[in-house]
């Protein structure tokens, strides 16, 4: 036996009975401004961008519309066509190209600015890092108040990769210099729009 499996049958053998139970984790609520208003100021805080109001059958007028010069668009819904498929066998060294990836969201935070994003969402992890600029659209009535609130998802049970995104990717030097987009999306933009 090694001094390993030594070390993890002592502590197996000398576990408290019975286990004590979980605690119950409060919800955090806040009585806040609506959550719509409160998730669009932080997201622009965070440098995010909101995309102008949209009709629901026109978002690849909306894409074309806010990046003009993309020529690689890789969707990861249906409802954006896109000029690159996009499936759960792509392999992510393909998308090192994509101008502008498109995703929509399973839920935001209103708290934070963020939008919760699996494998589900994303087909390829590496989406949300290898574009250029990032299109999330968001149901505006699938927006929780806070991290405790989205914590309680069922989805982070059950997924086996998730990521809250907030803003694009961005780094500061020790003089205070921002950069967006160092280590990942240059821009993210949000369209509210239901599905």
């Amino acid at each position: 036996m090694t001094s390993r499996d030594s070390i993890l049958a002592a502590v197996r053998q000398n576990q408290p009975a019975p286990l004590a139970p979980v605690p119950a984790i409060p919800s955090f609520a806040r009585d806040t401004e609506p959550l719509l208003e409160q998730f669009k100021s932080v997201l622009l805080s965070m440098g995010g961008k909101l995309a102008p109001p949209v009709d629901r059958g026109d978002l690849d007028g909306l894409v074309h519309s806010l990046f003009p010069d993309a020529t690689v668009i890789c969707s990861a819904t249906l409802e954006v066509r896109g000029t690159r498929m996009l499936d759960g066998s792509t392999d992510p060294t393909a998308l090192a190209d994509v101008d502008v990836a498109v995703v929509r969201a399973a839920f935001g935070v209103a708290e934070t600015g963020s939008v919760w994003l699996s494998e589900e969402e994303l087909k390829v992890n590496a989406l949300a890092y290898l574009a250029q600029h990032l299109i999330v659209l968001l149901d505006p009535s699938c927006i929780v108040g806070n991290l405790h609130q989205a914590y309680r998802d069922f989805r982070f049970n059950t997924a086996r990769y998730a990521v809250l995104v907030t803003g694009p990717s961005a780094t500061a030097d020790i003089e205070g210099v921002l950069v967006h987009g160092a280590q990942g999306v240059r821009s993210l933009t949000v369209a509210m729009v239901a599905p």
